[in-house]
């Protein structure tokens, strides 16, 4: 099965970028998969400040683009095309319409894969009519589309799809000496967080508000008021790791000085943006992971996803698709916007989880390799190979999403 991919992949840095890179590069890297990917990389922007903005030199960019995919249409043959439909913003979505214009028309099968959450609500919502009418007209009745979770799935259901088909997220295994090297550590460290002691949490994302990096600082603040408050000698101290860039210059000077209030002083380090052994060193030497967003277009966070991978605890939120990649009833699950229930669930999974079952949770439901195979199974089907294994039903489980 040949498939034109026309989606970007890092820089800039961002799930679906790096989605869209495990892709490519995991189908070409086993043939056996039955899928060959012709890949245009249809990047306009270099870094995070310039997504989804409206600058002259996009669209020639964009008409390039369009053009190398027509190219391997009728030169290759290629009739499927493989598309990431843009979050719910009217520049990104503008550029849609151009591309669904001039490129999908030429192509028997159209596969939408749905990495950002909220377009067809937002079409509802908050559109003009005639940008409803246009998305509907140019989105709609794709031959598959695909979700990253439950949650997503009613969202692109919105366009009328021929079929809709859920496939998680997967990343290559971080740390394959874990059960040599780190789940001794992760087993000693819980023992000794029950006597009390440092506790290394680590935020690692974008650095925005709606990612929750001003709600860390605050659950840390808050969590170590409470337990300075407790009697007896068994009190926790929580340190906050944050890696990731900051996007606006604004938040920057806000996070810098709310950092510097005395309620945080010398428990927050700003590591800036990580890779490679850095980022793999913040994870490993990490006790827990909090990450409190209420990013609007959310879809499965690959940071906690890699998180999981390397046994740290979770505290995060019950937003959009996150409840799904967790335990039902889990302590570290909390509402959004509220610093006060993290710093609760902080001081509970401190003192009652090792990290091992979410070690497990990776193994079982998130790595590359299976993620390859049922998203080729998935993708086969469009052209009437692989569809019994793609239309087994997946079991999910319920939950309440804000």
């Amino acid at each position: 099965m040949k498939l034109v991919v026309f989606a970007h992949v890092p820089p800039p840095h961002h799930g679906q970028s790096q989605m869209v890179q495990y892709l490519v590069e995991g189908f070409q890297r086993q043939p056996g998969l039955g899928i060959e990917v012709i890949h245009v990389d249809a990047r306009l922007s270099e870094d995070l400040t310039d997504v989804g903005s409206a600058r002259g030199d996009k669209l020639p960019r964009l008409l390039a683009y369009c053009w190398q995919a027509l190219r391997a249409r009728f030169t290759e043959g290629v009739t499927i095309w493989y598309y990431v439909p843009s979050p719910p913003k009217r520049n990104s979505l503008y550029r849609d319409w151009v591309v669904l214009l001039l490129v999908r028309p030429w192509f028997r099968r159209t596969i939408f894969h749905w990495h950002a959450v909220g377009l067809g609500d937002w079409l509802e919502s908050s559109a003009r009519p005639w940008e409803r009418w246009i998305s509907h007209r140019l989105l709609g009745g794709a031959d598959l589309a695909i979700t990253l979770s439950a949650f997503n799935s009613p969202d692109a259901l919105r366009f009328h799809p021929s079929r809709s088909e859920v496939v998680a997220n997967g990343v290559p295994d971080p740390c394959p000496d874990f059960e040599s090297e780190l789940a001794p550590t992760r087993r000693h460290r819980a023992l000794e967080r029950r006597s009390g002691g440092i506790v290394r949490v680590l935020f690692l994302a974008h650095c925005t508000r709606d990612k929750g990096v001003f709600d860390a600082l605050e659950a840390i603040a808050q969590a170590n008021a409470a337990e300075a408050a407790e009697a007896g000698s068994n009190r926790l101290r929580f340190t906050l790791d944050v890696a990731g860039t900051f996007v606006t210059a604004q938040e920057e000077a806000e996070y810098q000085e709310r950092v510097a209030r005395p309620d945080l002083a010398g428990c927050v380090r700003t590591l800036g943006f990580v890779s490679g052994t850095a980022k793999a060193a913040c994870f490993r030497e990490s006790d827990l992971f909090l990450f409190p967003s209420y990013f609007a277009n959310e879809g499965q966070p690959l940071n906690l996803i890699e998180a999981m991978a390397h046994g740290l605890v979770p505290v995060t939120t019950c937003w959009r698709g996150i409840p799904e990649m967790l335990p039902a009833g889990y302590a570290g699950l909390v509402p959004s916007r509220d610093p006060a229930a993290a710093a609760d669930a902080l001081r509970t999974v401190a003192r009652t989880e090792d990290g091992l079952g979410f070690r497990e949770t990776f193994q079982s439901r998130f790595g590359l390799e299976a993620h390859l195979q049922r998203l080729a199974k998935v993708l086969r089907s469009v052209d009437g190979r692989g569809r019994e294994d793609a239309e087994k039903p997946i079991a999910h489980e319920s939950h309440e999403s804000r």
